[in-house]
């Protein structure tokens, strides 16, 4: 696992470095927040997309444009969560949220930044015309309404419902808030070599669950400062998660067999896909 932390860590240093150098010449608070905003994450997802392209022989030259993008998207929708608006918080990443740390309007359009920087980056990446406008377009739908969106204003709605979510209705939610841009991650390599991308996708979307639930066991079972974000927040509003309707073990148990398919998924790449593997196993693993 070390190993693997240490991969994840130089995918994240590869994406930091893509986010930098797009942001060179540019100056002021929200360039700032920007930065600020983007250090400091595990960098899974901008592993998912280099990982996934070097199994189909993409360089990290053709691929990293959008390993960053994925990373400044995913930063994009934690600044706006964060806002008071949303769910308020004041911790992210053991840091002060963007909100706090300079104000609700610097993190709006930081987040508007972010999201923007995403597609000018996504749009460099890939090595032809066709791979290009296929990560366009699919990075659209998948952090869109019909993707993160989407699931964040079903979980919003959730919020005010006469009645708790049920584990499908859970399950379509974080399909979409938090599983969707795994997925897009997991199979952009797959799109830059125009290769058959369903592989990858039964993949990830038995991770995006697994890393939910993962998510949702912290949330019990975590401490703040190895988090990096606060704790208990969904128990203390009654919220229906993945631990609240299966309870604890079952959950934990739920998460182990979606690891056990996301790795079976990958059979026909072999050997090749370990560092995947690892990936998955790392999710439901990790303290933060």
């Amino acid at each position: 696992m070390r190993r693997f932390e240490q991969v994840l860590s130089e995918a994240g240093r590869i994406a930091s470095a893509q986010i930098a150098a797009a942001l060179e010449g540019t100056h002021g608070p929200i360039r700032d927040a920007m930065i600020y905003a983007t250090a400091g994450g595990k960098g899974l997802r901008a592993f998912l997309v280099l990982e996934s392209a070097r199994l189909h022989g993409v360089a990290d030259t053709a691929s990293a444009p959008a390993a960053a993008a994925i990373e400044a998207l995913h930063a994009y929708s934690l600044v706006h969560d964060d806002l008071p608006c949303m769910d308020n918080d004041d911790l992210r990443r053991g840091q002060p949220t963007v909100h706090r740390k300079w104000d609700d309007a610097t993190a709006v359009l930081t987040g508007d930044a972010l999201q923007t920087l995403a597609f000018e980056l996504v749009a460099r990446s890939g090595s032809s015309d066709a791979a290009r406008l296929d990560l366009v377009v699919t990075l659209a739908q998948a952090s869109g309404v019909r993707g993160m969106v989407g699931g964040q204003a079903l979980d919003i709605a959730a919020e005010t419902a006469d009645s708790p979510l049920t584990l499908e209705q859970i399950t379509i939610l974080q399909r979409g808030k938090t599983g969707a841009l795994i997925e897009w991650a997991a199979m952009a390599g797959a799109r830059m070599a125009q290769a058959d991308t369903d592989p990858l996708g039964q993949y990830a979307r038995a991770l995006g669950l697994a890393f939910q639930i993962a998510d949702d066991i912290l949330d019990i079972e975590g401490d703040s400062a190895m988090v990096g974000k606060a704790v208990g927040k969904d128990a203390g509003a009654g919220k229906a998660t993945f631990v609240s309707l299966l309870g604890l073990d079952s959950a934990k148990a739920r998460a182990r067999t979606l690891v056990d398919r996301a790795c079976d998924a990958l059979s026909g790449y072999g050997a090749d896909a370990d560092t995947l593997r690892d990936a998955a196993r790392f999710v439901i693993a990790r303290k933060s």
